[in-house]
């Protein structure tokens, strides 16, 4: 270490600037320094330190999804599966939740840690991330930006029309016969400025698109406002 006025030092003090050579990429702020008395022990240790940041990154990554839920619970990893559920309607919230409580088992138990009224959002996606549940939502969708975060932090989100659809893929998850699961891609969306009769033809949405992009021949849901969707 080289202190600020160009002298070797071997210890320095918070606040005390110091120049550090021999390092091979930027430290974390805070990250703990470690002295070794020769340099075999301390690629060693560096090594293994690496190793164990990478695999401590790839198990915080690692959330829950239906599809594994089975084998987990048979290895004995799972005993609880957390939920957050959101619903269009408080009546409808109330069935579903009524509904889950029912499905749980000797080997695991159904906890929703959150429940609430109006499309999935950053703070459901956020509480099921730090959580390690899924998001099941009701009649309703996910905000563009929660979908995003979702998607980055590997969280769950199932959107449901029907009460039977949802408690039915939670029970075959459950059961290790969960069907494979169509995932629905937001390509983008759209506000419609007004609507054209064309004899023959059908009607046309005269539209302006807010974000992403309109493909000829995908589906279109309306939520508010219109979102095109390519089914993968």
């Amino acid at each position: 270490m080289i202190s600020d006025r160009g002298k070797h030092v071997k210890e320095a003090g918070p606040a005390d600037p110091v120049e550090i050579s021999g390092l091979s990429g930027v430290p974390e702020a805070g990250e703990a320094f470690y002295v070794t008395k020769d340099e075999k022990k301390a690629r060693e240790s560096s090594f293994r330190r690496i190793e164990e940041k990478r695999l401590k990154g790839a198990s915080k990554l690692a959330h829950i999804s239906l599809e594994d839920l089975y084998q987990q619970i048979q290895e004995g990893k799972i005993k609880e599966l957390n939920i957050v559920v959101k619903a269009d309607v408080q009546g409808s919230l109330e069935a579903l939740l009524h509904s889950l409580h029912k499905l749980g088992t000797k080997d695991v138990t159904i906890k929703v840690i959150h429940s609430g009224v109006g499309n999935v959002n950053i703070s459901d996606v956020m509480l099921a991330a730090a959580s390690n549940a899924i998001v099941i939502g009701f009649h309703l969708n996910a905000e563009s930006r929660a979908s995003v975060l979702a998607e980055k932090e590997k969280v769950v989100i199932r959107l449901y029309n029907i009460i039977y659809e949802a408690t039915a893929d939670i029970k075959s998850a459950l059961e290790g016969m969960l069907e494979p699961h169509l995932k629905e891609i937001s390509l983008g969306r759209a506000q419609v400025r007004q609507v054209f009769k064309v004899s023959k033809t059908g009607n046309i949405a005269g539209s302006i698109v807010l974000s992403g992009k309109m493909i000829n021949g995908v589906d279109c849901r309306e939520i508010g406002r219109a979102s095109c969707r390519e089914r993968g």
